[in-house]
């Protein structure tokens, strides 16, 4: 199963690509398994991570030390942690919906899918 995001107990993980020095900062569309959030400085001494996770906290609800840059924090393809999130941005709400009523669908046919964590 190809998803943005996956669950590692109460932490959402998250695989991102950054768009840096755009016009405005905000959160895409999924990208095949990766969400696009693109913030509008520059990626200049992880400046741009640095940013894209501030915005992000405000948008899940949480503090920004509850959010950990996995790997590319100087790169445009990161992948994050957040823990226990409490607000959820729309299509990471969407997804999230998604992906619970294809494992409901699964495990009535017997069948269990786990979520893995993917490198970019």
């Amino acid at each position: 199963m190809d998803s943005f995001c996956s669950w590692d107990g109460t932490t959402l993980i998250l695989n991102v690509l950054g768009n840096p020095n755009s016009k405005k900062t905000c959160i895409g569309k999924a990208k095949g398994h990766q969400l696009k959030v693109s913030v509008n400085s520059e990626p200049v001494n992880g400046q741009a991570t640095e940013d894209m996770v501030q915005f992000l906290a405000k948008e899940f609800g949480v503090k920004i030390k509850d959010i950990e840059v996995l790997y590319g924090q100087t790169q445009i393809h990161k992948q994050l942690k957040i823990h226990l999130p409490k607000k959820w941005p729309k299509v990471v709400s969407d997804e999230i919906k998604r992906l619970e009523q294809l494992n409901q669908k699964i495990r009535s046919e017997g069948i269990e899918i786990k979520p893995k964590h993917r490198k970019i």
